[in-house]
């Protein structure tokens, strides 16, 4: 399925909710079913700055294929964490630094997010494409 795929169908999912609890609540399960990093991974270098939350992020791979794996110690964070790898994680950097988020503004998330939560997306985003940027630099 090819990035913008994904987001279609994360956009087609959050318009099944009509208000923004729904939505919130959605986001908060999704964040339950990302698998849990191991705590050995947790360190320092893989803590993302930018973000009010705690989150870690572990890449691996190369320019070919990059998977990431990420965990934060906030629900919300956790949900958007969930749809970010949905869409990045198993993508080429090529594909990965070509595809811009689009459903953020698609399903409202760019108005329902706290400052500070729009920040660590943000924060999120910016690491994932480093990734991909330095993957293709060192492909």
């Amino acid at each position: 399925m090819s990035t913008d795929q994904v987001q279609q169908e994360i956009i087609d999912e959050f318009s099944l909710f009509d208000d923004w609890m729904d939505r919130y609540q959605y986001l908060i399960d999704l964040g339950k079913k990302l698998p849990p990093l191991d705590p050995a991974e947790k360190t320092e270098d893989r803590l993302l700055d930018g973000c009010q939350s705690r989150v870690w992020l572990v890449s691996e791979g190369d320019a070919s294929s990059l998977h990431f794996r990420a965990a934060s110690d906030a629900a919300i964070v956790s949900g958007l964490i969930a749809l970010i790898l949905r869409i990045y994680s198993g993508r080429s950097a090529e594909d990965i630094l070509a595809t811009e988020p689009k459903f953020i503004k698609a399903i409202g998330l760019s108005q329902h997010l706290s400052p500070t939560r729009a920040n660590g997306l943000d924060a999120m985003l910016r690491a994932i494409r480093n990734v991909a940027t330095s993957a293709q630099q060192a492909g």
